[in-house]
């Protein structure tokens, strides 16, 4: 299978117009399949006081402003916005788009990350130890992918949530849901993925380590009944303007490794012509 390249553009130490102008410049490359953005409320690299979008705003309004690019989130913090909130911020992003939503979502912000930690005191939202971060995340699928589906109202009961008469309308516009892209590299996201995801992200790093978590992804899936092929296998790669043969060279082993669907991450500020720059440097050989 042909790889799928899309792009990453981070919304942070950037301006809505250079965001519009690479989105558009890609919507226009059949090449560039896919586009993305990630989901902080505090910049996590660079000037920590410094200028970052909400990621779900801006997709809806990145939707509105293209007409060909499969769009989402590299990936939604679970630990943001309730799940039956994100279910309908998501439903309109996909009606907005006409269908083009990939759903990423993953448990959240790493702890170890200081700069990403600090969004949850600045903003008020508290920050679950991990074993019930990973639960949520689960409960969270599972009541997204029915608020989605179901036809009639549903209570809902778990260990993290609690839902009285939940109902989802409008549906979104694909059938019978968007595709779900679970990103993560622990083992208990990889349970998570097992179950829910149509597509898994890992946001790079060792390529042998990458490939080992695909084979427990595989054997997680076993462990469930379900066939692994039916994940398609997600990669973040990180772009260097400045040495293009070391991103190529990244982009073949991880895609020799089975990984056909690749993320590559434009760093800020983006050059003029950049989505151009990429399918000629980075999508052909």
């Amino acid at each position: 299978m042909s790889p799928r390249f899309g792009i990453m553009t981070a919304p942070m130490q950037v301006g809505y117009d250079d965001l519009v102008r690479v989105w558009r410049e890609a919507d226009a490359l059949p090449e560039i399949e896919h586009a993305w953005l990630f989901d902080h409320l505090l910049p996590i690299a660079g000037d920590p006081g410094g200028p970052i979008f909400e990621g779900w705003t801006l997709l809806s309004a990145l939707a509105a402003q293209t007409s060909r690019l499969r769009l989402g989130l590299m990936v939604t913090s679970n630990r943001f916005r309730p799940p039956a909130v994100l279910a309908k911020i998501a439903t309109t992003v996909d009606v907005v788009s006409a269908g083009r939503l990939d759903f990423g979502i993953g448990v959240g912000s790493r702890p170890s990350h200081p700069l990403a930690r600090r969004e949850y005191e600045a903003h008020g939202l508290p920050f679950h130890e991990t074993t019930r971060a990973v639960q949520a995340l689960a409960e969270a699928c599972a009541i997204i992918r029915r608020l989605w589906t179901d036809t009639a109202p549903f209570d809902f009961t778990g260990e993290t949530v609690q839902l009285t008469g939940a109902f989802g309308n409008p549906k979104p516009v694909q059938r019978p849901h968007p595709p779900i892209v679970i990103g993560g590299r622990a083992s208990a996201t990889l349970r998570v993925a097992a179950a829910h995801a149509d597509i898994w992200n890992i946001p790079g790093g060792d390529l042998d380590d990458c490939v080992s978590r695909s084979a427990l992804l595989d054997r997680y899936c076993t462990e469930l009944g379900r066939d692994p092929a039916e994940i398609s296998r997600s990669i973040h790669l990180q772009v260097s303007y400045e040495d293009p043969g070391l991103t190529r060279k990244a982009v073949a082993e991880a895609v020799n490794a089975g990984f056909e669907h690749v993320v590559l991450g434009l760093p800020s500020p983006f050059p003029e012509g950049v989505a151009h720059w990429v399918v000629d440097e980075l999508t052909k050989g």
